[in-house]
C-alpha cells in the first residue's frame, strides 16, 4: 500500500508530461500537414531526371 504513495504521483508527473508534450507539438504545428508527405511521393520527378540526362550529355 506504502507503493501507491510513490506510483500515484510519479504517473500524475508523467501523464501531465504527455499532455504537455502533446500540447507544445500541437502549438508548433506538428500535425499540420499530415497527408502531404503521403501524396509528395506519389508526385511524378520525371522532368527532374530528364534534365539531369541533358546535363549529363553536354559536359
Amino acid at each position: 500500500m506504502s507503493a501507491l504513495l510513490f506510483l500515484i504521483p510519479i504517473a500524475l508527473f508523467l501523464g501531465g508530461l504527455g499532455l504537455a508534450a502533446f500540447l507544445w507539438s500541437m502549438k508548433s504545428g506538428q500535425f499540420d500537414d499530415l497527408d502531404g508527405a503521403a501524396e509528395r511521393i506519389l508526385i511524378d520527378d520525371d522532368e527532374d531526371a530528364e534534365t539531369d540526362d541533358k546535363k549529363s550529355q553536354t559536359e
